[in-house]
């Protein structure tokens, strides 16, 4: 089946006005100046990013197709809904990835990887001791997917990307915010030494455990926030 899609657009993701339409929804989202559930006024979107309405629908579009809002005739874009068992299967796939990634990655690792390695842990330690939260975020994300790199799987890293999409701007700080970043930070540390010691077992034991770690926290907020919401 033919996808349709305009000249300015292409099959990795929107261009031109439309892109920065997107960029811009998706940085509401991850805020959560956009939250899970809420009807969107495209309008509205327009009139806050400065631009026409045309990019922003184009734009709504992309998240549609990537589950991150939802289309219903006659009444609009709604962000998706919060979702238990959506959360539980991200972190479930995620942990299958990512510790199957690691078997390639060590064999593939050398000391300019490492390097690379040593200034993504870097960058998020140095993240994790400032104010900007959502800095913290993101580096955490780019080491994990820095980590992904290395194995030359790229469809795996790209898989890896959505789930991490998926996690930021739909559950977002909100809740990611709940785990402790002080265990990220002995948790990120501990696999960088087993990863530089060449410890296969070692990393792979220490990067399920935090990912499983995540996860509990993640879902214990979601669930208070969908209790909240039944009340």
């Amino acid at each position: 089946m033919a996808l349709k899609r305009s000249n300015r657009d292409t099959l990795d993701g929107p261009r031109g006005h439309t892109r920065m339409a997107y960029d811009g929804i998706r940085m509401m989202l991850f805020h959560n100046e956009i939250v899970a559930g809420q009807k969107i006024s495209y309008r509205d979107l327009a009139e806050r990013l400065g631009m026409s309405q045309t990019p922003v629908i184009q734009a709504l579009k992309w998240l549609e197709f990537q589950q991150l809002v939802r289309h219903e005739p006659n009444r609009g874009y709604t962000t998706a809904p919060l979702n238990l068992q959506e959360v539980e299967e991200i972190y479930d796939l995620r942990r299958l990835i990512e510790l199957d990634l690691l078997q390639r990655t060590l064999k593939r690792l050398d000391d300019a990887m490492t390097g690379r390695l040593k200034a993504a842990l870097d960058a998020h330690r140095k993240a994790s001791k400032d104010i900007y939260l959502y800095d913290r975020l993101l580096k955490d994300m780019e080491y994990h997917l820095t980590l992904a790199s290395f194995s030359g799987c790229a469809v795996h890293q790209k898989t890896l990307k959505n789930l991490f999409d998926l996690l930021y701007l739909k559950y977002g700080a909100k809740f990611l915010f709940s785990s402790s970043m002080h265990s990220a930070d002995s948790d990120h540390q501990d696999l960088f030494q087993c990863i530089a010691a060449r410890d296969a077992r070692g990393a792979r034991s220490v990067l399920g455990q935090h990912i499983t770690r995540v996860k509990r926290h993640v879902i214990k907020s979601v669930e208070k926030m969908l209790k909240a919401t039944r009340i």
